[in-house]
């Protein structure tokens, strides 16, 4: 199996590695999706925003974070990705050295598969349930009800048969067949290491279901109830690696796997998961919350933070950006939507957070005072590196930015 790092908005080049039947099933699979995993151009493509992995013919392509050029080790980032998702529980590893691979081999997928088969011996070890479902058939003893018209076409020869519509309890139900289907694509996509054995043995201690092409409505009928709640980890797995597998790729014939996020989204989720570590009685904090704005159109900021402090509220709104700032100076337009964000969360400070190199919370700036107006509120820009002297992902960065607006003390 080929392996590709690359990272977030890099052009990779027909190359290579990298061939033509790879190019053909990306813009296809772009394609699918309107275009937003990555810009076509001549001899190769444009990645955008979105990172994560992607399995296509014999082929892995990791797409990695990168907000800097002083970091260029694709390992650090790698290892940022990994911890993110696994912050933000998009991921369950404790770190990088876990999988049980050699460190310089690591694939994001191939945690995402090991994951998944740890989850589905669990349960085979813990005994997998038996549900009811009705099964219509011809059996040899009259039971549940008889299909009178299938009866009478199926059965003119075989008078002691009966064709009908009964109950059955056993282990050949939709979770198992969603589960086996996803066992199927791990053991297509993984022969040649060590996951394709792990795979086959699953499969071997997996009882016999009927197969089926899962898709999204088919995961809105699994039952939710405490007899199921030990698969839904299992199940949400399953469920990103089939949704994700070839989703509909125009009749071709590619075997292609792709998880892909975007960067955008995950740093919000990854700065409101470090903050809310620090949430105590006095303070607390609140992921998107949507208001009306105008005509039916909504607006929310990414994180409110509320201190209660001597019986009075300080409220203060950020909203995370996932991109390199050169100047000190953010756009208007986004210096517009703060204002807006702290007129209608009557919040006194909002912070524009950005990753950086090097940390510079800067000072707040107040917005002009308008005379109509009798509240005056301020916004700043605050840089933060997301990375300790050691090159990993700073596990304290909530903590600091707390420490930085002066919320941590008398909690």
């Amino acid at each position: 199996m080929s392996r590709i790092q690359v990272f977030e908005h890099e052009f990779l080049p027909i190359d290579g590695k990298f061939k033509e039947n790879h190019f053909i099933a990306l813009s296809k699979l772009n394609e699918l999706h309107n275009d937003k995993y990555f810009k076509l151009r001549h001899n190769g493509i444009k990645f955008k925003e979105h990172v994560g992995v992607i399995q296509v013919e014999g082929l892995t392509i990791e797409i990695l974070p990168k907000i800097d050029s002083d970091t260029n080790s694709k390992a650090v980032w790698q290892n940022a990705l990994i911890n993110m998702l696994r912050t933000t529980k998009k991921l369950k590893v404790q770190k990088v050295g876990e999988a049980n691979v050699q460190k310089q081999q690591i694939h994001l997928l191939d945690i995402y598969f090991e994951w998944f088969l740890t989850e589905v011996n669990l349960l085979i070890h813990q005994g997998l349930i038996k549900q009811y479902y009705n099964e219509t058939k011809n059996v040899k003893a009259l039971k549940g009800k008889l299909e009178f018209a299938g009866h009478i076409s199926k059965n003119i020869i075989h008078k002691e048969r009966f064709y009908t519509t009964h109950q059955v309890y056993d282990k050949d139900h939709l979770i198992h067949q969603v589960l086996h289907q996803a066992l199927e694509i791990i053991s297509n996509l993984s022969k040649g290491n060590y996951l394709y054995h792990q795979c086959k043995k699953t499969l071997l201690h997996f009882p016999d279901v009927k197969k089926i092409k899962a898709n999204e409505n088919t995961f809105s009928r699994i039952p939710k109830n405490r007899k199921t709640a030990p698969y839904k980890t299992a199940l949400a797995i399953a469920r990103l690696i089939i949704l994700n597998y070839a989703p509909n790729v125009s009749k071709g014939s590619e075997k292609m796997l792709a998880i892909l996020f975007n960067m955008n989204s995950l740093w919000e989720e990854y700065i409101l998961v470090k903050l809310k570590e620090k949430e105590s009685k006095n303070l607390k904090i609140f992921g998107q919350n949507d208001k009306y704005f105008w005509n039916g159109i909504t607006i929310r900021p990414d994180i409110i933070i509320e201190k209660i402090q001597e019986g009075k509220k300080e409220t203060i709104v950020i909203d995370t950006k996932w991109k390199k700032i050169d100047n000190s100076k953010p756009s208007t337009n986004d210096l517009r939507q703060m204002y807006v964000y702290n007129d209608y969360w009557d919040a006194q400070k909002a912070i524009l957070l950005y990753p950086s190199p090097k940390t510079d919370m800067n000072e707040f700036i107040p917005f002009n005072k308008i005379v109509s107006k009798e509240k005056h509120h301020q916004c700043k820009l605050s840089k933060i590196t997301i990375f300790n002297e050691s090159n990993i992902l700073d596990e304290s960065i909530g903590e600091n930015i707390l420490t930085d607006l002066k919320l941590l003390k008398n909690n």
